[in-house]
């Protein structure tokens, strides 16, 4: 992985298409600082409309409201909602969504397998 300027690691690690879908792998802090990133590269994919846009958040340590945001406003590009998937958050990334309340709003996955499959 790259390094950002001051020090920090890009927060996209990656990104890949798997029969269509769309896996794109988030690392590191998510925050106001690198909020910029991760939406280019969520709403960039979003805005194609794939049958399954993943995102995988198990190398995520943390997410602040900003990064939430993005992830809210990918979601809501996408003609299907329910084909956004967040996939493998860790316990700090949960407790997040479970507090801000957006667990109840997006479909989430214990791996991005699982939410390729479902």
């Amino acid at each position: 992985m790259e390094g950002s300027p001051g020090g920090r690691v890009d927060p996209v690690a990656g990104g890949d298409r798997r029969e269509g879908n769309v896996v794109v792998r988030l690392t590191g802090e998510l925050d106001l600082y690198n909020a910029h990133q991760v939406r280019e590269a969520l709403v960039g994919c979003s805005d194609e409309n794939p049958p399954r846009l993943v995102v995988d958040l198990g190398e995520v340590q943390f997410i602040d409201s900003t990064a939430l945001g993005v992830l809210v406003e990918a979601r809501s590009r996408m003609t299907d909602k329910q084909a956004f998937v967040l996939a493998a958050p860790g316990a700090e990334t949960r407790r997040a969504l479970e507090v801000s309340g957006l667990d109840r709003h997006f479909n989430i996955s214990t791996t991005v397998e699982e939410a390729l499959a479902s």
